[in-house]
């Protein structure tokens, strides 16, 4: 049976899922945004659990357990800093959804929620990263389509209008 592929606008703490991504920074610790709400709603033990991953370089991807979130598991990947796209910016992004996808192969995940990687204080243009995230998943599922359910979590009805469109007819 093929993935379904999903959009909604909710808060990606509370998904019920095997998976949740957190757009996290290389230390791990915890930050702001989608970082910030997931420590806080997994609980201390996820940051003593990231103090033992030893970081995580840009495009990259670590995990942990969920611990208090409904989710089994938190798979970290840390997105580029947009720049301007002079520095492999589209492909570090690329790498953080390929990346999280093959971790999550990996450990026997079947459902999965990622957020809007690199779209917050990173700066990232919306309409490009909601491109890449759709086309690198896309490309993996054409190599290991292992997966039940793939969500694109939205914050903002912004985003979700993003990534609808995107995945809209005669997009993909």
């Amino acid at each position: 049976m093929p993935t379904e592929i999903r959009t909604l606008q909710a808060d990606i703490t509370t998904l019920a899922l095997d998976a949740i991504v957190n757009a996290a920074n290389n230390s791990l610790l915890g930050g702001g945004g989608v970082d910030g709400a997931i420590h806080k709603a997994a609980g201390p033990r996820l940051l003593e659990a990231c103090k033992q991953l030893d970081g995580c370089k840009t495009g990259e991807a670590k995990l942990t357990e969920g611990f208090d979130l409904p989710a089994r598991y938190v798979i970290h990947t840390v997105g580029p800093v947009w720049e301007g796209g002079k520095n492999n910016e589209v492909a570090l992004l690329a790498a953080c959804y390929r990346n999280s996808l093959q971790l999550a192969a990996r450990h026997g995940i079947r459902t999965i929620a990622f957020p809007s990687i690199s779209t917050g204080a990173y700066g990232f243009p919306l309409d490009l990263a909601a491109d890449t995230a759709l086309q690198t998943v896309f490309t993996a599922l054409e190599d290991n389509d292992v997966f039940d359910e793939i969500s694109f979590c939205c914050y903002s009805a912004e985003d979700l209008e993003v990534y609808q469109y995107m995945l809209g007819p005669g997009r993909r």
